[in-house]
């Protein structure tokens, strides 16, 4: 994974230190250790220390783990084996996210992998959020393709079941769902805390991964949404990251029904957030797209909109300061499909971060 100097704890990595004594070091430093001071780690590429009552060595751990207000987004993967169009799609958003996630073939539609994703952008220094669909992979699979990414400095996964086939651009394809979401969250979960595969074969490394799963407040019946969520976090899931959220009303009751359940004390929860370009835009995402909720007003407002893409931002803003008061949510997760330029300007103006400056390369002392 990532990091710069490390001052005077270890200043060079050299034969004679090794990656677990550098980290040991770091943590043996009289000095106070804060965990997101970026100037005392080791350099792109090295894992960072796995902290106390931590699983990972990652950030999006760390940050959410220390209490800050976290800030995750999507990036697009290309239709392309150019790794310059991934960097170019990660460099939109250094300084103002605290992890990308890789997403695993979108909608059932094929672009690069997320593997693929995660081995170029780790290798920066970027964090990143694999995501891992269930829909074309088997159990064998998906138990390699997790530690591949555990050893490539991918620190956080996040297990989905998938969209079916029907709807990307290969309906033709034969789906495999050997698994569901609950079950590979299952499994990674018994590869990281037993050491060893589904059919019981020890592993000599684990991976150190800090599972995420997705959630959807808004899809009936909604009574069952937080029901789903404790089975979620039954299975392993340590932070999730919601659906597109518009109407913040209704987010709100499932929140209580979560606080009631005592689940935002045993999973941090993202609140799924974006901007919509135009009312058609939102019209046809509400008519097409699967599990997303938005209102009429919302639809109204953007009607009414003299530049409907900047009041596309502005409420994006808006719901962003209003979720992130909400008692039980520990972060956002900006989705910002073509308009993944706007995302610093909705971190700034949202102020989510508070002045905080997420890592990323630019940080790097030469």
């Amino acid at each position: 994974m990532n990091t710069m100097n490390t001052m005077n704890t270890v200043s060079t990595l050299t034969p004679d230190v090794t990656l677990e004594q550098a980290g040991t070091a770091l943590l043996d430093d009289p000095q106070p250790f804060d965990p997101l001071d970026y100037s005392r780690e080791p350099p792109p590429g090295y894992n960072l220390p796995i902290l106390p009552h931590h699983v990972s060595p990652g950030r999006l751990e760390r940050v959410l783990r220390a209490g800050r207000f976290a800030v995750t987004t999507e990036i697009a993967p290309p239709d392309s084996a150019d790794p310059e169009e991934v960097y170019e799609r990660a460099r939109v958003f250094e300084g103002c996210v605290d992890a990308m996630n890789a997403t695993d073939g979108s909608g059932a539609h094929c672009h690069m992998s997320s593997v693929g994703m995660c081995s170029l952008l780790t290798r920066k220094g970027y964090a990143m959020v694999m995501q891992v669909s269930c829909r074309d992979r088997n159990r064998i699979a998906i138990q390699g393709d997790v530690l591949g990414a555990a050893a490539m400095g991918v620190a956080n996964i996040m297990c989905l079941s998938g969209d079916g086939v029907q709807s990307g651009d290969h309906p033709e394809a034969k789906p495999v769902f050997d698994l569901d979401c609950m079950s590979a969250l299952n499994i990674v979960r018994m590869m990281r805390d037993e050491s060893r595969f589904l059919s019981g074969r020890k592993l000599t490394s684990p991976p150190h991964v800090f599972l995420g799963a997705a959630a959807n407040p808004f899809a009936p019946p909604y009574d069952y949404r937080p029901l789903r969520l404790a089975k979620k976090i039954e299975a392993g899931a340590q932070f999730v990251q919601t659906q597109y959220c518009y109407d913040v009303p209704m987010f709100r009751r499932y929140m209580e029904q979560v606080r009631e359940l005592g689940l935002h004390e045993k999973v941090f929860i993202l609140v799924g957030v974006g901007p919509l370009a135009s009312a058609r835009t939102a019209e046809w995402i509400r008519s097409n797209v699967a599990g997303v909720h938005i209102p009429d007003s919302v639809i109204a407002r953007l009607k009414g909109a003299q530049n409907p893409k900047q009041e596309g931002i502005r409420l994006c803003v808006d719901i962003i300061n209003e979720v992130k008061e909400i008692e039980g949510v520990h972060g956002v997760h900006i989705m910002a499909y073509r308009q993944e330029q706007s995302v610093p300007e909705i971190v700034e103006r949202s102020g989510v971060l508070g002045g905080r400056v997420p890592w990323h390369p630019g940080l790097v002392k030469p």
